[in-house]
């Protein structure tokens, strides 16, 4: 699924973005995330049955199970409106394993690219556990943090994927800088919507 899944999972983050801003309505965006959730499961399931099944290869596709599970799980509580301390609970879970990733995106393939990605996926989840359980207004926080992400570290890569540039020297370079430079706007939208 690779950067197909990378780049659906940019645009259901794009969409989540602006129900939490309370730009789109809810159920119309749990539908699509129905839909890509679906995919980033059936899917994954198909090639680790297909694969080598080497611990590598099941590591990799097991990234994509986090998102589907998520997209899943977003897309029943906003269709039907459940209580979302569920979902905030598993999204914990979630950003500790993808803090995981990130160190293994460091230590083991040397990749400080992957390994800010998978850190800033680690907050995005916790911030998403932090609304959904501790009940804290946070949707100006949050709402542009999932909108930078879903820019930054799915759609954008995706597309310099198809184009054959993602991974070549300067793209590296420049999105390290990129990653650094939304890490930082991170920051000050703290200060700036207050959060605490």
């Amino acid at each position: 699924m690779g950067y197909v899944g990378l780049l659906l999972s940019g645009a259901a983050l794009f969409l989540n973005s602006l129900v939490i801003l309370g730009k789109a309505e809810m159920k119309s965006a749990g539908a699509f995330n129905l839909f890509v959730g679906a995919l980033q499961i059936i899917i994954p399931f198909y090639l680790i049955m297909i694969s080598d099944q080497s611990n590598w290869t099941v590591y990799s596709y097991a990234a994509t199970f986090l998102f589907g599970l998520t997209y899943l799980y977003v897309g029943v509580t906003f269709i039907k409106g459940m209580d979302s301390s569920g979902l905030g609970w598993f999204c914990i879970w979630v950003a500790i394993i993808a803090l995981f990733y990130m160190v293994v995106s460091f230590v083991q393939f040397h990749d400080v690219v992957n390994a800010l990605t998978w850190f800033m996926w680690a907050l995005l989840w916790y911030l998403f556990f932090v609304l959904n359980t501790q009940k804290k207004n946070i949707n100006q926080y949050l709402g542009r943090i999932a909108f930078v992400q879903s820019w930054v570290t799915l759609t954008l890569p995706s597309l310099f994927y198809f184009m054959g540039v993602w991974g070549e020297g300067f793209v590296y370079e420049l999105w390290v800088y990129v990653s650094v430079i939304s890490i930082l706007y991170f920051c000050y939208c703290i200060y700036k919507y207050r959060v605490r």
